[in-house]
C-alpha cells in the first residue's frame, strides 16, 4: 500500500533534483545550454529514477533485470542528493530571510554556485560508490555467550547465522559464493537461516540452479536450519514497498522446493531436538505467517512442549517479544529484518523502533542476537551499517 503513496513524493522529489541539476548545467554553459541535450539529459535522469516501476512493467529478462537493478540503486543514492540539496536550499532561503535579500537577486554569485555544485557532485559520487561498495561487501561478526544448562555430550556449540539475503535482481551467485565461503570458514555446527532468504519475487533470480549448489556446499555438523520473513512470499514489491494484494501471501512454491534441493531445513512452527542435546524451533514471520499458518504461537505456547533442562534456541525473523521469549525459557533468540536500518540516518531509528537492532542483548536468562544481514532490500546502497555473517560461539554449563 505504501508504495502507491511513495511515488507521487518520489517523483517530486526527482523533478526537486533534475531542475537544480539543469539549472547548474545552465549556469556552466552560460545559459547557452543546448536543447537537446537538455532532452537527452532528461530522458537519461527519469529512465533511471523511474527504473524500478518501468521494470514492473516489463517481461522477466535482461531488460528488467537492468532498469531494476539501476532503479533500485539511484533510489538509495537519491536519498543523500534530496538531503544534501535539501539543506543547501533551505540555507539559502533562511540567508536570504535574514539578510532581507530580493527575489531580484540572488544569494550566491555565479562562480559560486558552479563551485558549490561540483561539490556536491563529488560528495554524492563518493557516497553512491561507498554506499554500493558497502552494500555488496560481507564483513563478519563474533561474539561468544553462556548458557548454564546441560548440553549432554556437547560443551559448546559454533552457531553461524545469516540473514536477510534477498536474493533477486541485486543479490545473485557473487554475493552467496562470498557468503557461504565465510560461513564455512568457521567451521560450524549449525548454520541458521533467519528470514528473507528472497526478495519475493523468484522469477528475479538468474540463476537459480547455481544458486542452489552454492548453498548446498554449505558444510555443518548439524546441518542448515531456517525459517521464512516478510520477503520471503510471492508479492509484488518496489523499492521495499508492497502492494495491495488481496488473499494471504504465500511463498512461491519454488522457494519451498528450492530450499528442499539446497537442503536448507524451513521450520514453520516447529522445533527439532539435535543431538538430544538441544532444541531449535523456528517461529513463522510476525506479520506474515504464510502457507498453513494461522497465528503463530505464543511463546509460552512454543515452549510448553519442550524439556526446558535442555537449551533452547529459537529462529524468529523479526526481534519481537523479548521479555515474553525470555520468560517462556528461552535462552538464545536468533533474527535479522531490521538491516541495522541499513542506511543512514535510518541506521538512527532504527535502534530507536528496535530494542536490538543489531548485535548482542541480555534479557533476563536469555540472549538476543540480531544480524544486519547479508544483502538489501530497495536502496541498493548501504550507507552506516555492514553486511555481515555472525559467529555465535554457546558455551554450555551444568547446574
Amino acid at each position: 500500500m505504501i508504495a502507491i503513496f511513495i511515488l507521487p513524493i518520489y517523483i517530486l522529489g526527482n523533478y526537486y533534483v533534475c531542475r537544480w541539476f539543469m539549472k547548474w548545467l545552465d549556469t556552466i554553459c552560460k545559459g547557452k545550454l543546448k536543447i537537446g541535450v537538455r532532452v537527452v539529459i532528461n530522458i537519461i535522469y527519469w529512465a533511471l529514477c523511474m527504473g524500478m516501476y518501468i521494470a514492473a512493467l516489463l517481461p522477466e529478462g535482461t531488460v528488467r533485470r537492468v532498469f531494476n537493478v539501476a532503479g533500485t540503486y539511484w533510489y538509495g543514492v537519491v536519498i543523500y542528493i534530496l538531503l544534501i540539496v535539501g539543506i543547501l536550499d533551505l540555507t539559502r532561503i533562511i540567508i536570504r530571510k535574514v539578510k532581507k535579500i530580493p527575489k531580484t537577486e540572488t544569494t550566491i554569485t555565479r562562480p559560486q554556485f558552479i563551485c558549490i555544485g561540483f561539490v556536491v557532485v563529488a560528495i554524492i559520487a563518493t557516497i553512491a560508490i561507498w554506499g554500493g561498495i558497502q552494500a555488496r561487501t560481507i564483513n563478519t561478526a563474533e561474539y561468544e555467550i553462556e548458557v548454564d544448562k546441560d548440553a549432554g555430550n556437547i560443551d559448546s556449540l559454533n552457531v553461524v547465522l545469516v540473514a536477510d539475503q534477498h536474493m533477486g535482481y541485486s543479490v545473485g551467485t557473487g554475493m552467496m559464493e562470498d557468503m557461504v565461503n565465510k560461513i564455512n570458514a568457521y567451521n560450524p555446527d549449525i548454520v541458521i537461516m533467519a528470514g528473507d532468504i528472497f526478495d519475493n519475487n523468484y522469477d528475479a533470480l538468474a540463476e537459480p540452479e547455481k544458486l542452489i549448489e552454492i548453498y548446498k556446499s554449505i558444510n555443518s555438523k548439524y546441518g542448515v536450519y531456517a525459517v521464512y520473513g516478510n520477503h520471503d512470499i510471492d508479492e509484488m514489491i518496489i523499492a521495499g514497498f508492497t502492494f495491495p494484494s488481496d488473499g494471504k501471501l504465500v511463498a512461491d512454491s519454488r522457494m519451498d522446493e528450492f530450499l528442499e534441493k539446497a537442503n536448507v531445513i524451513n521450520l514453520r512452527d516447529e522445533y527439532v531436538l539435535i543431538d538430544d542435546s538441544f532444541f531449535i524451533y523456528g517461529r513463522p514471520d510476525y506479520s506474515k505467517e504464510g502457507r498453513g499458518i494461522d497465528g503463530r504461537k505464543t511463546p509460552a505456547a512454543l515452549t510448553s512442549n519442550l524439556d526446558k533442562k535442555k537449551p533452547i534456541l529459537v529462529i524468529d525473523h523479526e526481534p519481537r517479544e523479548l521479555q515474553e521469549l525470555a520468560d517462556a525459557g528461552v535462552d538464545v533468540d536468533l533474527s535479522g529484518h531490521t538491516h541495522d536500518g541499513q542506511i543512514f540516518p535510518l541506521n538512527l531509528t532504527s535502534k530507536i523502533i528496535w530494542e536490538n537492532s543489531r548485535g548482542l542483548l541480555k534479557k533476563g536468562d536469555m540472549t538476543s542476537i540480531v544480524t544486519s544481514g547479508v544483502g538489501f532490500y530497495g536502496p541498493g546502497v548501504r550507507v552506516g551499517t555492514e553486511a555481515e555473517v555472525v559467529d555465535l560461539k554457546i558455551d554450555f554449563k551444568s547446574k
